[in-house]
């Protein structure tokens, strides 16, 4: 399988949380402890004065590279 090269438009779009979940399998609750633990990227706030409870997201390529990590890990561990 050929690794794709996102633009640069691509890799910056921003995944809300649900998107993200949705897009990793997980729910955004495991995602949460993933990040807490980390082994999931850090989401980033998309309002810096947006408060604790304040809109954040992730990078789509951030995503996919978390994805295309595991995967080879996987594939290289069998």
């Amino acid at each position: 399988m050929e690794d794709p090269k996102l633009s640069t438009e691509e890799y910056y779009r921003v995944l809300r949380p649900g998107e993200t979940a949705k897009m990793v399998g997980y729910s955004t609750v495991h995602l949460r402890r993933l990040e807490e633990a980390g082994i999931f990227p850090k989401r980033f706030k998309l309002n810096p004065n947006g408060g604790p409870y304040g809109a954040c997201g992730h990078y789509f390529g951030v995503v996919v590279g978390f994805l295309q990590a595991r995967a080879a890990a996987r594939n290289s561990a069998a």
